[in-house]
């Protein structure tokens, strides 16, 4: 095969242009810290990294739906510990009221009074997370109470369409929290007027009778030892899923941590390799160039011009 010096002359240009190639990607990837800058430089690459990508957004949307629970459970927590305060008062006016030092008209104020702490918890039952309630079960967009107790009958108030399901937010992957209380049984109890608001009606219409006597104020008190009883026990169960919650963020984080290094180990460059490949291949270039200058002779041509 006869090699023309249009041949070398070819096949150096083309291998210089395949250098200036190679100089440009390592360029590329030290501007960027990628591997690649589009799918057709590598597609397995481009695969793997949309793969870990969608993973990586999917622990962090877990992450801001863990930030949703812990939300619930806070503001049911701190619904709770008012409700316990309020508790201890009427607590302490059924001792005031129990008494035989006190008159109908003693009474009547700490009815007055009780009625106020009622409609405070009522209050407190239908607690809202910016629109939705926390009290009614899954039916987040309706109130556990319509409407406060009446002053002297029986009614309460309450929701005829009261919702006890759970309220569920997924934080893994097939992994749902619960993250409310069932506030009818706490606030009316199972038929509607023996929870805490429907106590607090009968003490107050109690205490506005006048043939009710101090022993009778005072069996009250067994009573409302057992609704704080009810109270702790929810507020423990909070705390029991708050323990669970910690775990999940915990578990959470280290996913976040491992998705972020598989992700990086898949499309970032390892900064020290590629400064040394893009010296070797300015070295590579440079001995191409001077390897080609001695390719391409003087012509015939050059000579009678010179």
């Amino acid at each position: 095969m006869r090699v023309t010096q249009s041949m070398l002359a070819n096949n150096m240009l083309r291998n210089l242009s395949n250098s200036y190639e190679k100089l440009g990607i390592y360029q590329e990837q030290l501007t960027t810290g990628k591997k690649i800058t589009r799918p057709s430089d590598d597609p397995v690459v481009a695969m793997k990294g949309i793969a870990y990508r969608e993973g990586l957004e999917r622990v962090q949307q877990y992450q801001r739906n863990i930030g949703e629970v812990n939300n619930w459970i806070d503001s049911a927590d701190d619904a709770l510990d008012q409700v316990g305060l309020a508790l201890q008062r009427v607590q302490e006016l059924i001792v005031q009221a129990s008494t035989d030092t006190a008159t109908p008209s003693d009474r009547q104020k700490i009815a007055d009074e009780i009625e106020q702490i009622q409609k405070h918890i009522v209050d407190v039952a239908n607690t809202k997370i910016g629109d939705k309630y926390i009290f009614n079960g899954a039916d987040t967009k309706n109130p556990l109470f319509t409407s406060y107790p009446e002053s002297t009958g029986t009614a309460l108030g309450l929701n005829p369409n009261a919702n006890t399901s759970d309220v569920e937010i997924e934080v893994f992957d097939g992994i749902k929290l619960d993250v409310n209380i069932n506030g009818k049984d706490l606030f009316a109890g199972a038929t509607g007027q023996d929870g805490l608001v429907g106590l607090l009606q009968k003490i107050k219409i109690d205490l506005r009778d006048g043939s009710k006597t101090g022993d009778d104020i005072d069996n009250y008190l067994g009573d409302i030892q057992k609704q704080q009883d009810v109270l702790l026990s929810a507020r423990s169960e909070l705390g029991a899923k708050q323990n669970r919650v910690e775990m999940m963020e915990n578990r959470l984080s280290s996913q976040e941590v491992i998705m972020t290094r598989v992700m990086s180990d898949n499309e970032d460059i390892d900064y020290e390799k590629t400064i040394t490949n893009l010296i070797s291949q300015e070295s590579v270039h440079r001995v191409a160039l001077s390897v080609g200058a001695r390719i391409i002779q003087p012509t015939l041509v050059d000579f009678l011009r010179s």
